[in-house]
């Protein structure tokens, strides 16, 4: 397995210090498949125009953010645009002091594309929209491009897409604005589409500013800004896009907002969410949101306090252990069994190995030996996660590369201190490994 080392230094460098790397994915990917399936279910529906709404929900380090990712990877290589932002206690569904807007603010800042998959891609999104559009016309009509016979054919095309935004909530000043960008780029006014797309971000803070500069008695606000959300869907579609997907992570934070009536009118704008997605009042847009166990299924403080979700998200009561349903609301994330995360354990290996240019050593006995100590500590059948094992994994790794005289089982030596003292087995090792399959 090759690998460039830019992006194997971004897969070890973001796994070392415990966040999900937004290249590679691809190289490190284990397991999940049948949550990956369930997702791309979905994806398929907002491709055909419909609209999708889940949760993810795991416990910290489970993997939950590693899935997102690497569906953002996924529809971005299928033509979608993919919105992502973390909340935190100045970012929220819903807020009277800017905290609603805050988290708009940040969807958009972090608009991607695949040719622009860092974020930043609102821009070049209109800019690729009209240019589609003119050479579209140019292609039917056989105009030169400098004549007016092409330019009002261009205009009409323009307004066919804003007319059908006009339908939509807010969607007049929306399509007024998308005609304005188009206007500005006609005539080579730079400042003026830099004044439209800062509307597009959320950036006026006054109507009184906002009709001075554009012409709108309009902005948007932490009341209004998830009707904007669906508006970029529509014209994302009709802009050529696959659709539009909204990722939405550390959902933890409302669950921590002390004020109750203020955690109820978040839970209230994630039920607008849900119900616009379910009832068909969104389209080609998908909303994917992640949190712990506790801040959802915390009936005192978590998304089923407000009990209209509950009794929506609430799971089969046929399910189990080794049955569930992902075709629900809410998709539930299992521990990597051991066989992944050996698997899992030997790409790093490998990746490690090429970004540091020497030969990869380590054999897949000593990788069950690490795997083995890390779930034989007291309380790992419980607590550990892939973030801890991979940690620990990488870290090993660097000792083995700085120090090439140990062996694994010396580095490892002295975490067998660890091992929980009512262990079964006379060695001290975890009884549930005697079957472990390498």
């Amino acid at each position: 397995m090759k690998i460039p080392k830019r992006i194997a230094s971004a897969v070890i460098n973001s796994l070392k210090g415990g966040v999900v790397p937004r290249t590679g994915l691809p190289y490190i990917t284990v397991g999940r498949e049948d949550e990956i399936k369930a997702l791309l279910s979905d994806v398929d529906i907002i491709e055909d125009g419909g609209a999708s709404f889940r949760f993810i929900m795991g416990r910290y380090g489970s993997g939950k953010s590693f899935l997102l990712q690497t569906i953002r990877s996924h529809v971005m290589d299928r033509g979608f645009v993919v919105m992502d932002a973390d909340l935190s206690p100045e970012r929220r569904l819903q807020g009277n002091k800017g905290q609603g807007l805050a988290t708009y603010k940040e969807l958009v800042r972090n608009m991607s594309t695949k040719t622009r998959p860092e974020g930043g891609a609102l821009t070049l999104i209109l800019d690729r929209w009209i240019s589609a559009v003119q050479t579209e016309t140019a292609a039917e009509t056989g105009a030169a491009p400098d004549s007016p016979e092409l330019s009002a054919a261009v205009e009409r095309k323009i307004y066919e897409v804003t007319g059908a935004l006009s339908e939509l909530v807010h969607g007049f000043d929306f399509a007024k604005l998308l005609t304005e960008y188009y206007h500005a780029c006609v005539a080579g006014d730079d400042d003026r589409k830099g004044r439209v797309a800062k509307w597009f971000r959320g950036e006026y803070p006054t109507k009184t500013e906002a009709r001075h500069d554009l012409g709108v008695n309009i902005i948007i606000t932490d009341d209004d800004w998830y009707e904007y959300v669906k508006i970029f869907a529509v014209f994302l579609k009709k802009a050529g896009y696959s659709g539009l997907l909204v990722l939405v992570d550390e959902l933890v934070n409302i669950y921590k907002i002390p004020n109750s009536i203020t955690r109820q009118n978040n839970y209230e704008k994630i039920l607008t969410m849900y119900n616009d997605t379910l009832q068909g009042k969104a389209h080609c847009l998908g909303i994917i949101m992640c949190g712990t166990p506790q801040c959802i299924e915390d009936t005192r403080r978590g998304v089923y306090s407000y009990e209209a979700l509950r009794s929506r998200l609430a799971g089969s009561r046929f399910s189990r252990d080794g049955i569930k349903d992902l075709n629900s609301p809410v998709i539930p994330l299992v521990p990597l069994t051991y066989e992944e995360l050996l698997v899992l354990t030997e790409k790093l290996s490998d990746i490690h190995a090429q970004l540091y240019g020497y030969e990869q050593t380590i054999t897949q006995e000593e990788l069950v030996m690490f795997i083995k100590l890390e779930f034989g500590r007291i309380g790992s059948d419980s607590h550990i996660t892939p973030r801890e094992v991979i940690r620990d994994f990488i870290s090993l790794l660097d000792i083995r590369q700085q120090y090439p005289d140990m062996t694994t089982a010396e580095i490892l030596g002295e975490e067998k201190l660890q091992f929980a003292g009512s262990s079964d087995n006379e060695d001290g090792t975890d009884p549930d490994f005697a079957e472990f399959d390498i």
